[in-house]
């Protein structure tokens, strides 16, 4: 038995099959929409993608094998009107800008699911773009914020694994004056107390990952 035309086929892609199952739920009570596929790393999703031809996808970020975005990019350079939404558990502002600038229609939390996925899939359907008003409010927070250089980046990610100055100089090939200098700039762009807070804050805003 086929789907009506007006169904809305959705692929949902997370590593957590809880969530999956919960997502499953949601979208089997509803008329209007049908579950056609799921994966559960970004490899996954391509190919369920390829297969099924969703008319909107649920995104996970953080997935073993290949990530979200990464996925989510692959995927709209084959299929340029791909309809993706992200389901994350991640408020960062910077991975937030990410996603949106690789394509996503919509950016969602996932402990906002059972209120705000079902229209969100509606209105991702018939073109519409939407964020978590959580989101916006991250958006909007840090919109005047100077940005961290690739280079200031390099010496976050460093400190948040532990290293020191001297660790971290000879890891990028630079003095450690030149990594003096980029922590206090991190620090001072960051609104930090000191090296672990800037760690901190990077996770949060999704300038990082470990």
């Amino acid at each position: 038995m086929t789907a009506e035309p007006s169904t809305i086929r959705i692929l949902s892609v997370d590593d957590h099959p809880l969530l999956r199952g919960g997502i499953s739920g949601l979208v089997g009570g509803q008329p209007d929409m049908k579950l056609v596929g799921e994966a559960s790393n970004g490899r996954e999703a391509i190919q369920q993608f390829r297969e099924h031809h969703p008319d909107v996808t649920l995104m996970d970020l953080q997935m073993p094998e290949m990530n979200g975005l990464d996925a989510m990019i692959a995927i709209l350079g084959e299929f340029p009107d791909a309809r993706i939404i992200v389901l994350t558990t991640y408020a960062g502002d910077v991975q937030v800008q990410r996603a949106l600038q690789a394509g996503a229609r919509a950016y969602l939390l996932k402990n906002t699911l059972h209120k705000e996925l079902l229209n969100t899939i509606r209105a991702v359907h018939f073109g519409k773009r939407t964020i978590s008003p959580e989101v916006s409010f991250e958006l909007a927070e840090h919109a005047t914020d100077d940005a961290l250089t690739p280079g200031e980046i390099a010496v976050l990610r460093l400190i948040a694994t532990g290293n020191a100055n001297k660790q971290i100089a000879d890891h990028l090939s630079i003095t450690e004056e030149t990594v003096k200098g980029r922590v206090k700039n991190i620090l001072s762009k960051l609104g930090a107390n000191d090296r672990t807070h800037a760690a901190m804050i990077g996770l949060k805003r999704g300038i990082i990952e470990l």
